[in-house]
């Protein structure tokens, strides 16, 4: 393999490290040295024609590997995967053989980008959506880009600890408590949900077997904790609706603005996807939402968490309200939803 593929998948490595992910780093090392174009899958990842690191070549291959196991289609590879205990040189012989047997199957999956759908960004978000519920004491009409799945559309059901505070539906099997650095956010107030929709440009229906494969798929193999809370939130899917499409980000919310309600807060929010948009489409969102704002009609919020730069190793949680178009920066938080530091207010 080409040096810049080597040094894509141990990048990659490198980022599971920081994220607590042991098994899948060890895997992203590996792999350079046991694909070749001998196979499908290594024709197309030698001769890839996007950039590595925008496309997330590395983790489209282990999501691919890790289908395999999810859907019980090799023992060998299995007995290689946690909650095994890891031994690189049986891990080796395990993904030879499985870039071998499972060849056509692991190259067509190289056309799918991850979606990971990550139900710990809830845990982030939830304190700005409580700032919009309590300043404009209204139900949220809400709205996400980038939903993958929808689930964190669902925000609301799920049950949360930060510290000794707790909000929501004790009873709920999707529990978050991440690690609160300084203050603990504020969760007082009431907070209502009128209306959930969601678009991306390719949505998984998790009411069928095979994309709730897929999604799980991504989900690195050694992290039990959130492949438990992702196969919660989905059982949560099949008992709370909302809507799903399948649209462009910009389409999507000018279309949702111009039938905003009068008794509700329309709020746009997304959670890291917004550095994946072409230039121009997020300048459709932003003109569509400055002009919404003009409108006195009903207020209109937008609550990101996105990645705070290319220089900082965390994401930020960002507010903009209208009538005013403030924007607050009100947290910085960990890419997964691990930690979160709160400053607003």
């Amino acid at each position: 393999m080409a040096v810049s593929i080597v040094e894509h998948f141990e990048k990659q490595a490198e980022s599971c490290d920081r994220m607590g992910s042991p098994f899948t780093a060890e895997l992203c090392r590996l792999l350079p040295s046991l694909i070749d174009e001998t196979t499908q899958t290594g024709r197309r990842i030698a001769n890839w024609p996007g950039d590595f690191h925008d496309d997330a070549l590395a983790l489209r291959l282990c999501g691919g590997l890790h289908a395999l196991v999810l859907a019980g289609r090799d023992e060998m590879l299995a007995a290689a995967y946690p909650p095994n205990a890891l031994s690189v040189s049986k891990l080796a012989d395990a993904v030879r053989g499985a870039l071998a047997r499972h060849d056509a199957a692991l190259a067509a999956t190289l056309d799918s980008a991850p979606q990971t759908n990550e139900i710990a960004r809830s845990a982030m978000l939830l304190p700005g959506f409580l700032t919009i519920a309590r300043e404009t004491g209204l139900p949220l009409d809400l709205h996400e880009i980038g939903s993958s799945a929808g689930l964190n559309l669902l925000f609301d059901h799920f049950h949360y600890r930060y510290g000794d505070a707790e909000w929501g539906d004790a009873a709920c099997p999707v529990r978050l408590s991440p690690e609160v650095r300084g203050d603990a956010p504020p969760l007082d107030g009431a907070l209502s949900v009128v209306a959930r929709r969601g678009s991306d440009i390719a949505p998984i229906d998790v009411a069928q077997t095979d994309e709730r494969l897929r999604l799980t798929s991504y989900v690195w193999a050694d992290q039990t904790a959130r492949l438990e809370r992702l196969a919660a939130a989905i059982e949560l899917a099949g008992r709370y609706p909302f809507q799903l499409e399948k649209a462009d980000a910009a389409p999507f919310v000018e279309a949702a603005i111009a039938k905003r309600r009068p008794d509700s807060v329309f709020v746009l929010f997304h959670s890291v996807m917004w550095q994946y948009l072409p230039l121009v489409t997020r300048a459709r969102i932003e003109r569509a939402l400055a002009a919404a704002g003009q409108n006195n009609k009903a207020p209109l919020a937008w609550l990101r968490m996105e990645q705070a730069s290319a220089r900082e190793p965390y994401a930020q949680v960002q507010l903009t309200m209208w009538p005013g178009g403030e924007t607050r920066q009100i947290a910085r938080c960990d890419f997964h939803g691990r930690w979160i530091e709160w400053v607003g207010e």
